[in-house]
């Protein structure tokens, strides 16, 4: 099948519910994706515009925190996609599918919309964090993980080591397909040949649809021994069981050299604003 009817097919789940606690006051009145970026930007315009412009165009938000302000940006702003060609950017609060409970994690959160996964039957589900700042083709990623025939992509970026307590790091062989995957560890696995540097989770899974059905609800058959979350339960698990891949990540374009920010702390916030103010700046908005 053609690769884009490959992205016509697949369906983008984007967590946007965070409480932003370290970027605070920014998130008294609003969730993280949220926040102004860049002037007349949010957050959350970077991860919608990688997908506008990667070919997907069916997008659920899953909101949780705050969500006023992001639906209104939604709302108006990112509202010209035509319904009656199955195009959409829709946002959608939780609906305590089977519970009164909030979203307990990442992959809590899906599976309180699997629904939507039942009726829609995507052949692919990408899932995304919307509080990061970067431009990616997200085509190219499903291109691997077709090539890959793998269960699972996840997009990696290369990290210092000194930052590894705050991802999850990957352990790659030669093909890129991983081999142990570690949240938020103390000391992570470096990259061979690349002292200092680690390779680190994105937070973009490319499930195939079946197999992400499969893993939520077992691990919502957990109960309380598993905290339901992605990095922590859901992908150690993969590994030894069926192909799990990572994506080296390539900025849109591929002009320059990669450019992503987890903006989750004042300082970085600041500083990715900053970067912007740069007569030739890391992170272009001109094109």
């Amino acid at each position: 099948m053609p690769l884009n009817d490959e992205l016509k097919s697949t369906l983008t789940l984007i967590l946007a519910g965070g409480q932003g606690e370290r970027l605070k006051p920014l998130t008294l009145r609003r969730a993280k994706p949220a926040v102004p970026f860049g002037g007349a930007y949010r957050i959350i315009d970077f991860t919608l515009s990688n997908c506008i412009h990667s070919g997907l165009r069916r997008i659920h938000l899953l909101t949780q925190y705050r969500a006023r302000s992001l639906e209104d940006h939604i709302r108006f702003g990112w509202n010209f996609l035509p319904r009656r060609l199955s195009q959409f950017i829709s946002v959608r609060p939780p609906h305590h599918h089977g519970t009164e409970k909030w979203y307990q994690g990442t992959a809590d959160a899906i599976y309180q919309n699997i629904d939507t996964l039942l009726e829609e039957r995507p052949r692919h589900v990408l899932i995304l964090s919307g509080d990061h700042i970067y431009k990616m083709d997200y085509g190219r990623m499903l291109r691997e993980h077709l090539i890959h025939r793998a269960a699972l992509t996840i997009g990696a970026v290369r990290i210092p080591a000194s930052e590894s307590p705050r991802f999850g790091v990957f352990e790659c062989d030669a093909h890129n397909r991983v081999l142990a995957f570690q949240e938020k560890p103390k000391v992570g696995k470096e990259i061979p040949g690349q002292p200092g540097w680690c390779l680190g989770s994105m937070g973009i899974y490319i499930f195939e649809t079946q197999e992400l059905i499969r893993r939520l609800e077992e691990d919502a058959s957990l109960g309380p021994e598993s905290s339901h979350d992605f990095g922590k339960d859901v992908i150690p698990r993969m590994i030894q069981e069926v192909p799990v891949f990572a994506h080296n990540f390539v900025q849109r374009g591929g002009d320059r050299s990669p450019y992503w920010r987890d903006v989750g702390t004042i300082d970085a916030y600041y500083e990715a604003n900053m970067d912007l103010c740069r007569v030739a700046p890391e992170f272009n908005l001109y094109d």
